[in-house]
């Protein structure tokens, strides 16, 4: 990887050299060299391409980078920006920044100093813009400017993956020790049953804290969702199924509405069903024993609208605000006693997002909480009409 990348670059570093010999009138030597050797004859020009077919050609080679070009002279006036340099200047505030950065680091590479720079543009959108310049051997100063934001966003997700992980199991990791330890010099077998039950919780919290954590850096990794077209009775039906197990535990009925309009979204399947389902199992989770948790579907033919209402402790008006932040949990007890990594509805919000889609929830504490999860709609699809949940 490594050769491949300095391969590249040696080939751009050339091609630039030749723009800028073209652009200031001056002929690489090497070329000059050569066309001495072959044809015994020197000169200013001596290679019988004509300076301005020569540029014309490393300047379409320059377009057609990935990564912004721009070359200043020995005066530090700039004489070349390629397509993609031009596209990421220009009159935005954003751009300014970008301009000023460019300018800075060609001073420097004009006084011989190489240097690079990240700009973090908050945007909208936010982007992330890498800055480099060195000097060139012939004249003047050469700057590469690449947009790094996706890169960026992948590093980060790794980061946060690991900072995550390593915080979720810590908890079960250390009780797990000190229950072997207690098991280890324990001889009632009462009392060893009810420690091997106890390190048994303990490593399924530790497994569903992993299992969470890769589902939700799945996600954030994939980046734009699939565009399938996908039935919105087969999404509801696969998320009941997969929190039904937790529902039967826990005494609780999830009474589903079959989509009466056999409406469709564009999306990705498993991701609309790793959503829906944490929202199904979450409202299981805080309902009470004995009660429902009703899910339903309604559109307006533009939009599916996904409809998970419970009738449990509901979400305090301070929590609110929260809910869908990374490991916040509104009741830490309830979810020790239910498994909950505070993950679920991280997920929720990551799949809205990449669907171009949106999550709300209402609630009253004490009377339970109606989530919605709001997707695109497939084309073609009949309109119906949306009531009001509830």
């Amino acid at each position: 990887m490594t050769f491949v990348v300095g391969l590249a670059f040696g080939l751009l570093f050339g091609l630039v050299s030749a723009l800028v010999a073209a652009r200031l009138g001056v002929w690489l030597p090497v070329a000059s060299r050569r066309a001495s050797t072959s044809a015994g004859v020197t000169g200013a020009n001596p290679t019988g391409v004509e300076p301005a077919a020569s540029s014309a050609t490393v300047e379409e080679a320059l377009d057609s980078l990935s990564i912004g070009v721009v070359i200043a002279g020995t005066d530090g006036d700039v004489v070349y920006r390629n397509v993609v340099a031009r596209g990421l200047t220009g009159s935005l505030s954003a751009d300014v920044l970008i301009d000023e950065a460019i300018e800075v680091h060609l001073k420097r590479a004009l006084d011989g100093e190489s240097g690079r720079q990240t700009l973090d543009l908050y945007g909208p959108p936010r982007r992330v813009i890498s800055v480099s310049a060195s000097p060139l051997s012939e004249k003047g100063a050469l700057a590469l400017v690449e947009d790094v934001t996706e890169r960026s966003r992948l590093d980060a997700v790794r980061t946060d993956f690991v900072a995550n992980i390593s915080h979720e199991l810590k908890t079960p990791v250390g009780a797990l020790a000190v229950l072997a330890e207690a098991l280890s010099m324990e001889d009632q077998p009462e009392v060893v049953h009810r420690l091997a039950d106890k390190m048994v919780d303990e490593a399924l919290r530790a497994g569903r804290a992993i299992d969470d954590l890769l589902e939700l850096s799945r996600i954030e990794l994939g980046g734009e969702a699939v565009k399938d077209v996908v039935s919105t009775g087969l999404v509801v039906a696969e998320s009941v199924d997969r929190a039904r197990p937790l529902a039967e535990r826990r005494a609780i009925d999830i009474v589903a509405s079959e989509p009466k309009d056999r409406s469709k979204v564009v999306g990705d399947r498993r991701q609309l069903v790793s959503a829906l389902g944490n929202l199904v199992e979450n409202a299981v989770k805080y309902s009470e024993p004995g009660t429902r948790v009703e899910v339903s579907t309604r559109t307006d033919g533009a939009w599916v609208e996904f409809v998970v209402r419970d009738f449990g402790m509901g979400i305090p008006e301070r929590d609110l605000g929260r809910i869908f932040e990374r490991f916040y949990r509104v009741d830490r007890a309830r979810s020790r006693e239910t498994g909950g990594t505070g993950l679920g509805l991280a997920i929720v919000r990551h799949v809205a997002d990449n669907h171009g889609g949106e999550v709300t929830v209402d609630s009253t504490e004490g009377e339970g909480s109606t989530f919605v999860l709001r997707v695109p709609a497939a084309p073609g699809l009949v309109v119906a009409s949306m009531p009001e949940a509830g």
